[in-house]
């Protein structure tokens, strides 16, 4: 006899999941409470332990694949080697009486293989013996709750039986009438891609839009070519400047990563009083030795790559097939650069491993290469981390747009002296804007704002940095 493993629901709103992960192979024996699969939705993740013990004699759904929710992925049976194409009832089923049956649901009852199949019954299908319709109490008590004549539900359990999911299928058909049926998965990608998904058909049971659907439609559109804008009347193009090189390459990735990233922007204000005063004695005092005087971006660079160090939540990236988050061994720290070819950003590697000197050595090295068009293939490459720095031009504030694959970006505004309430009274403080925008597709908002608050904290106090 075998017993089906269903995939659980995560509230009312949760329509699909994906497996994520089995934990027993078929033919593993499997105890009650065992951790059998991870499953995830658009909204949680959730370890599903086994209800009954046995061997998990198969496995339905696979790693990767995505199925609606109380659908069975598993089959355990009694036996390691119970033949599962013709496995039957505990019992004759006409025979159990009906209390015992209407109180069981169907992944308490070893199935028939036709019960796995789409139910080809008449909606409403009458129990042969007693003429009433069957179904089971959590169904009727959803049927009652929600209006609903079960004589128009079709079932899917044994013998046409009307089991919850079908009364929810039906719910969910009358809600829907007249109207693509869309996954939460699928809406979410038709919202990030701008596709209409009354256009996308739909692959699904019952032509339900997924989301491979909608990806699908959105790249079609993408290799399309598009149609010219027409010009504004009465206005013509002073010049028109080629989409070519470097400048196409800028073009193709801050598109790609708006489109791609679930971007999050966090901004905080740092007192960067002791910051400034600590790069003042530091200029005075190393300057001729070092051979250049230290920069804020130095500093900066020094601080964030530390942090990175300390959360190395931040210093991460999807895998090339955005199945995992990739934590990385090194920190890579990318400075962006203004070149008169256009943005490029030079990558410090190691810069966690680097004094202060060394990391300014290195950064001037790159920029002057990169602003002479000389740079060399690793010296833009490689990066795990990007700092973007428009202070210099009386910005105060603004929304950088991550380098992908990076998880993050923090965008650097102007020092700016401003009044500020400190123990009661008014003083003058040099203050600093600092935004950090991360993909919350890698990391979460809270984590994130640590990250940003332990970078506020090294600024405000640069002496941590000898710790």
């Amino acid at each position: 006899m075998a017993t089906e493993v269903i995939l659980p629901k995560l509230g009312q709103t949760v329509e699909e999941g994906t497996i994520s992960e089995w934990f027993k192979k078929e033919g593993d024996p499997v105890e009650r409470g065992d951790l059998l699969f991870v499953f995830e939705s658009d909204k949680a993740t959730l370890e599903v332990e086994a209800t009954a013990r046995g061997f998990l004699r198969k496995i339905l759904v696979p790693v990767g694949e995505t199925v609606p929710v109380l659908t069975a992925v598993a089959l355990i049976t009694r036996t390691a080697d119970e033949d599962i194409g013709s496995y039957q009832l505990g019992g004759d089923r006409e025979t159990l009486p009906d209390k015992v049956v209407e109180g069981m649901e169907a992944q308490d009852l070893a199935l028939e293989p036709a019960a796995l199949q789409p139910s080809t019954l008449e909606p409403g299908t009458l129990h042969p013996a007693t003429g009433r319709i069957f179904a089971s109490p959590r169904a009727r008590k959803l049927a009652q709750e929600k209006e609903v004549n079960l004589a128009l539900v079709t079932g899917s359990g044994p013998n046409g039986r009307i089991v919850e999911r079908d009364v929810l299928a039906y719910l969910t058909l009358r809600r829907d009438s007249g109207r693509p049926k869309v996954t939460p998965m699928a809406l979410k990608v038709a919202d990030a891609f701008d596709v209409d998904v009354a256009m996308v058909s739909g692959t699904g049971v019952s032509g339900r839009v997924m989301k491979a659907d909608v990806a699908a439609a959105a790249q079609a559109v993408a290799v399309s070519p598009p149609l010219p804008p027409a010009p504004p009347v009465g206005v013509t193009a002073v010049e028109s400047v080629p989409l070519t090189g470097l400048r196409r390459i800028i073009a193709e990735r801050m598109a790609a990563s708006v489109h791609t990233a679930a971007r999050v922007t966090l901004v905080t204000e740092a007192d960067a009083t002791a910051f400034v005063e600590a790069r003042e004695q530091l200029k005075a005092s190393v300057a001729d030795e070092w051979g250049f005087a230290p920069g804020y971006n130095d500093l900066l660079g020094i601080i964030v790559a530390r942090a990175l160090r300390e959360f190395l939540y931040m210093n991460a990236r999807l895998s090339d097939d955005g199945e995992a988050i990739e934590r990385l061994p090194v920190v890579n720290l990318g400075m962006a650069v203004d070149t008169e070819r256009g943005l490029l950003v030079p990558v410090i590697r190691d810069a966690d491993q680097r004094g202060l000197r060394a990391f300014g050595t290195e950064f001037r090295a790159l920029v002057e290469r990169a602003r002479v068009g000389k740079s060399l293939p690793d010296d833009l490459s490689g990066g795990t981390f990007t700092i973007t720095n428009l202070g210099m031009h009386e910005i105060d504030a603004f929304t950088p747009i991550i380098n992908l694959p990076e998880a993050a970006i923090l965008g650097v505004g102007r020092i700016q002296a401003k009044p500020v309430v400190r123990d009661g009274g008014i003083v003058v403080r040099q203050m600093w804007t600092l935004s950090l925008v991360f993909d919350h597709r890698v990391v979460d908002g809270a984590p994130a704002a640590r990250f940003l608050q332990r970078i506020k904290q090294l600024v405000e106090n640069p002496y941590l940095l000898l710790g």
